[in-house]
């Protein structure tokens, strides 16, 4: 039994062709720009079995499936409930489907085990240094490293993406030292894609309706072009083929 907040059944954005995207319950960061704060506590969300989720999932296959896509995990954080993640992914295996799974890299645990049934990591690096890790999430950026070495041991493909804050790391400094932890704890033969996200406040009104302090209301939405600067930087940095 998983808790899930929603699913998305023409994700364009999530993973390669079409993707159906399950919007897991649960968070251990506090992301200060985080969107979805309506997906941080577990006990929260709709309760399903993960033979249901995979029946809804099934509808839509002929859609996907002609695009190249299939289905995506995200959140919240889908590696804070382990057990129903494993036995989800499984079942779309056994249907011929691609997986992805959205993450932060912090869960509960047991991820080589959910890595083999996973096709596709898409791997969000919150920032670029330890001390900013933690001011920025609330949690120490250990975990994230963690998980990272089980997608080295495995067969899985990545996708990395980072937010970018003005004020924070939107400057050529921050960006090299996203260059260092990629070039020092990834293969590059294993990454496909590399995307800059420019921070928006389209969730701000969550934080209201939740009463939630909002940690960045003095920051400005990045300008999306100059955030195509940093990220095609890099890109031709790591001589990655989007």
């Amino acid at each position: 039994m998983g808790k899930i907040h929603s699913i998305e059944t023409m994700g364009l954005v999530d993973g390669p062709g079409i993707r159906v995207v399950v919007f897991f319950q649960g968070c251990r960061l506090r992301c200060a720009f985080c969107h979805n704060p309506d997906t941080w506590i577990m006990d929260e969300g709709m309760e399903i079995e993960a033979n249901e989720l995979i029946k809804k999932v099934l509808k839509f296959k002929v859609y996907f499936e002609k695009s190249g896509g299939g289905v995506t995990c995200s959140g919240g954080d889908p590696l804070m409930q382990p057990e129903f993640l494993l036995e989800f992914f499984k079942l779309c295996k056994e249907n011929n489907i691609n997986t992805a799974l959205d993450t932060s890299g912090f869960g509960k645990g047991n991820y080589e085990e959910i890595l083999k049934y996973t096709d596709l990591v898409i791997l969000d690096i919150k920032h670029v240094d330890k001390e900013g890790y933690k001011n920025l999430t609330g949690s120490s950026m250990d975990e994230f490293y963690h998980f990272l070495e089980a997608v080295n041991r495995s067969n899985c493909r990545l996708w990395l993406r980072h937010v970018m804050v003005p004020g924070i790391t939107d400057n050529y400094e921050a960006m090299d030292k996203l260059l260092n932890i990629i070039r020092s704890h990834i293969p590059l033969d294993k990454i496909d894609n590399f995307e800059i996200l420019p921070y928006h406040t389209l969730g701000i009104n969550k934080y209201d309706k939740l009463k939630i302090p909002y940690k960045l209301n003095d920051v400005s939405t990045m300008d999306i072009k100059q955030a195509k600067i940093f990220e095609n930087y890099i890109i031709k940095e790591l001589r990655i083929k989007n």
